[in-house]
């Protein structure tokens, strides 16, 4: 009798550990969700930006290696800060279920491990480049208040043990055991219950406030009426467009427009609190611009063609688009500024965003003549908060890294032997203008064609060179001359087609593409790094 005794007893044993560290890993989950909440309403006061997730994921982009950046680009495309922020919440989860486990036998460590997690958010939040001493509260608010729902939560469950631990040694049976353990378990359920509705209320309060803080961003936006351009782009020749189907159309709608940036919350800035700041080396007399001032200092209207770096041979981080915005060189020689070739003593052009993000152009190039600009629009509206709203900078000819800020605040004059921006301390090149590059839309690949006429089509680009010739060929055959459409610009890609008498089989298709200046783009293969993809796309189809 004894021996079944002592045999339920261990049975009951494992069964109430077990039972214990699954309430521990909740209270843990519970203190994760506790500390994210209350980080998101203490982020109210100082900035969205300054949340934990936020900052740690920009600490995770910052010291994320080029190659793997990359490799993200590539597999995911404008998916990769979703699927960051996803796999730090993740981690975070695991994380909290640990320190729960660990509480239910040392509950002080566990709450330390919260605090600890805080510390790191509050670390990441201040290593930003845009950082102030405040972005460290919410972070730190959150864990605080993480830990102190851990040690209340195991306080709970520690208190149910004792329940428990009370009976032993007695020959109660198990209905004595419910009875004695049902109402410290309910007080458990409850405390958790309690929990989970305050935190998804603070949650919740915080999003809304931040939400409201980015309507009033939505409705300076809306307000913005864009002046007429004082030199409005000249139509688009008819022949522009070539109507393949599947062919990419010769302006990219915003919605499909490329996003490729560092940030895992968009700015949403108002016209009112914003201005640009011009300063620096060779400038002789500083600006100060405010919003409504720099639409009234008469606007330019151009189809450029912009392009990634992180572009791969053949892929879609390319579009072109009817950008309205305010020259950018005039704006320099009225503060004083000289390009190099002039006895100017500054040859960088330092861009500064809201973020703090910096990229460095020649500044030679952005004076030669070319539609560099300060863009307001895009596409006939107000740029899009994902594309810089209020203001970005383009410069036509250069990838976007070394070019394109967004939301931008503040231009400095400095040398490329002075100061390194962002991406040039991550090896990508100093000087980057955008290499001949052409692709295949259609057919795609691996598709099953019908023997016959078909028509091979896609697109080719050299910003501010111009495109000569696109040429076609069919395994390693000869090379047929496609037909392009007409040109816009040097500045804009064309469409081109080339009738192709498929025959039965499999094939590969590779084009290949001549800028103005005699150069064809070389068969060899080359990363993104460190300033752009080389190589011809190609694609295999199969003909029935």
């Amino acid at each position: 009798m004894s021996d079944r005794r002592d045999e339920t007893s261990g049975a009951d044993g494992s069964r109430g550990l077990g039972a214990r560290w699954a309430l521990g890993a909740l209270s843990g989950l519970l203190a994760g969700y506790t500390a994210l909440a209350v980080a998101e309403l203490a982020s109210v006061p100082v900035r969205p930006e300054a949340g934990p997730v936020v900052a740690v994921g920009g600490a995770v982009i910052d010291r994320t290696p080029v190659s793997v950046k990359d490799w993200a680009v590539r597999t995911f495309g404008n998916d990769d800060k979703f699927v960051l922020q996803l796999g730090i919440v993740v981690l975070l989860a695991l994380f909290a279920v640990a320190v729960g486990m660990l509480a239910v036998r040392h509950r002080r460590l566990g709450a330390a491990g919260v605090l600890g997690f805080g510390a790191l958010g509050a670390f990441a939040a201040l290593s930003r480049p845009d950082a102030a001493t405040l972005d460290a509260v919410p972070s730190l608010a959150g864990a605080v208040a993480g830990a102190l729902v851990l040690h209340f939560l195991v306080g709970r469950m520690s208190a149910r043990n004792e329940g428990r631990e009370a009976g032993e040694g007695t020959d109660s049976n198990a209905d004595g055991e419910g009875a004695r353990s049902g109402p410290a378990r309910r007080r458990f359920v409850l405390a958790a219950g309690a929990v989970a509705a305050g935190a998804t209320g603070a949650g919740a309060l915080g999003r809304g406030l931040n939400a409201s803080s980015g309507g009033e961003a939505v409705a300076s936006r809306d307000a913005v009426r864009l002046p007429r351009p004082v030199s409005p782009a000249a139509p688009v020749p008819r022949g522009a467009e070539l109507g393949v189907k599947g062919l990419s159309p010769f302006r990219t709608p915003n919605r499909d427009f490329y996003r490729v940036d560092t940030l895992l919350r968009v700015p949403r800035l108002t016209t009112g609190g914003w201005s640009l700041r011009i300063h620096g080396e060779g400038v002789r007399r500083p600006l100060t611009l405010e919003y409504d001032e720099l639409l009234g200092r008469g606007l330019i209207e151009r189809d450029i063609t912009m392009t990634c770096v992180s572009n791969e041979v053949g892929g879609s981080y390319v579009g072109n688009a009817r950008w309205l915005g305010v020259p950018l060189a005039p704006l320099l020689s009225e503060a004083g500024v000289r390009p190099p070739s002039r006895g100017g003593r500054a040859d960088q052009l330092v861009a500064r965003s809201e973020d703090g993000m910096t990229l460095g152009s020649p500044v030679e190039t952005v004076m030669d003549g070319r539609d560099a600009m300060l863009a307001v629009g895009m596409n006939g509206e107000p740029l899009p908060f994902t594309h810089g709203f209020p203001v970005r900078m383009l410069v036509p000819g250069l990838y976007g890294y070394v070019s394109a800020c967004k939301w931008l605040r503040e231009l400095e004059l400095t040398t490329f032997d002075d100061f390194d921006v962002y991406w040039v301390e991550r090896d990508w090149s100093r000087r980057a203008p955008v290499k001949t590059q052409s692709r295949i839309d259609t057919p795609r690949p691996l598709v099953g064609l019908r023997r016959g006429t078909v028509p091979v089509a896609g697109v080719a680009w050299a910003q501010h060179r111009g495109i000569d010739r696109v040429e076609v060929r069919v395994g390693d055959g000869p090379w047929h001359r496609a037909r392009l459409a007409d040109e816009d610009s040097t500045d804009t890609w064309r469409q081109w087609v080339w009738e192709w008498d498929a025959t039965p089989g499999t094939h590969r298709l590779q084009v290949r593409a001549t800028d103005r200046t005699g150069r064809t783009q070389t068969p060899d293969r080359q990363g993104t790094v460190p300033d752009g993809a080389t190589g011809r796309h190609s694609v295999v189809v199969t003909v029935t």
